[in-house]
């Protein structure tokens, strides 16, 4: 389906002040004129290119501050005047999207929430329609990429070609370092999937802590990422909302000054012998596919065995001894458990479903 998404280049867009990297920044939530409008001030010079604020909050919890509202988009009005920078807010319903417009917003962006809804994306898509305003989807909460592009998909038919995508990683019960996990991976894909879709990357929603802002920032742009989203507020620990992810002006142009920006194919650079260690990396990856199926070949005899025994497919605790042995084997590879483990579930996988189909076959 994906095939029939049309979408424009960020420097197609034919708006002088957005080009690569796109640094997008300002306060999680818009609170007051004065801090706004200050943030703004502080931010002009320092390569952001468009302001962003939280009018409308969809917060977790109720009574919970939920935004200023309407009243905020009259604050973004004068932080365009004042310093001349694009602005942008989230919109969450239709009513967001009149008024945002209205108040003449220059960009709208999606939250994870609302992007993992179809109904919901679909009622603001049909808003949309004869306005071609840019529009950044952040990624659903759950890392689902087809439903990431489905989202996309319904902004584009409704007649938007200025579309990006905000990575802000993905809700997670297990334990971890970061507030959403980011599962490169998924990004990856869309991008793969889409490769004219500007991508850029929300450090501030990933790491949910001020400290891991800078890291995953040039991860971001160490993969080709087209920008940053920021969130920066004048006095973070006093913020009405997400204080502990938010950073100074000062401390957002720190980081900036310090990130690595890199090119994908850098000119009067040799490729020869880029290109030398890929052939090579090629020939690993097909033994691989040839050692897999011989593995698979071996895998569908255990499986005709099973049947003929009487055996359920899944046997625990043989699972459970190859996935640490294999880890085991893997560090001593200087491998991660983490690409370990992965690579042997998903070849467990394929395991279990060749040998059911030849049990139920």
């Amino acid at each position: 389906m994906e095939q029939h998404i049309e979408i424009k280049k960020l420097e197609d867009w034919g708006i002088n002040s957005i080009e690569k990297p796109l640094f997008i920044s300002g306060p999680c939530s818009a609170e007051t004129e004065e801090q706004v409008v200050n943030t703004a001030k502080e931010l002009k010079d320092t390569g952001v290119q468009v302001y962003r604020a939280g009018i409308w909050k969809p917060r977790t919890r109720a009574n919970t501050f939920e935004g200023v509202g309407s009243e905020g988009l009259e604050w973004l009005k004068i932080v365009k005047q004042e310093t001349g920078l694009l602005t942008s807010t989230e919109v969450a319903q239709v009513k967001h999207v009149y008024e945002a417009l209205k108040a003449g917003v220059d960009i709208i962006w999606i939250g994870a929430r609302t992007s993992a809804n179809p109904f919901a994306m679909q009622e603001i898509a049909d808003s949309l329609r004869g306005v071609n305003i840019p529009v950044f989807v952040k990624n659903p909460i759950n890392p689902d990429v087809e439903l990431w592009i489905g989202a996309i998909e319904r902004l584009n038919q409704a007649g938007i070609d200025k579309i990006g995508a905000i990575h802000r990683g993905f809700s997670t019960y297990e334990q971890s370092l970061f507030r959403n996990i980011p599962k490169w991976q998924i990004p990856i894909e869309l991008k793969r999937r889409l490769p004219n879709l500007p991508l850029i990357c929300d450090p501030s929603h990933i790491g949910g802590r001020r400290s891991l802002i800078q890291s995953l920032s040039q991860k971001a742009l160490d993969l080709n990422f087209d920008g940053l989203m920021v969130e920066v507020h004048p006095d973070p620990d006093c913020a009405w909302s997400d204080a502990k992810q938010q950073i100074t002006p000062g401390a957002f142009h720190e980081i900036l000054k310090s990130l690595v920006f890199r090119q994908a194919k850098p000119e009067n650079v040799s490729m020869e012998e880029i290109e030398d260690l890929r052939y090579k990396i090629d020939l690993y990856d097909q033994e691989l596919i040839k050692l897999i199926g011989k593995r698979m070949e071996e895998v569908e005899a255990i499986g005709r065995y099973k049947k003929e025994n009487n055996m359920t497919v899944l046997q625990s605790k043989r699972w459970d001894h190859l996935l640490e042995k294999n880890i085991k084997n893997g560090e001593a590879a200087q491998l991660s458990s983490d690409i370990i483990g992965a690579v042997f579930k998903a070849i467990h996988q394929e395991s279990i479903n060749k040998q059911t189909q030849i049990l139920n076959g």
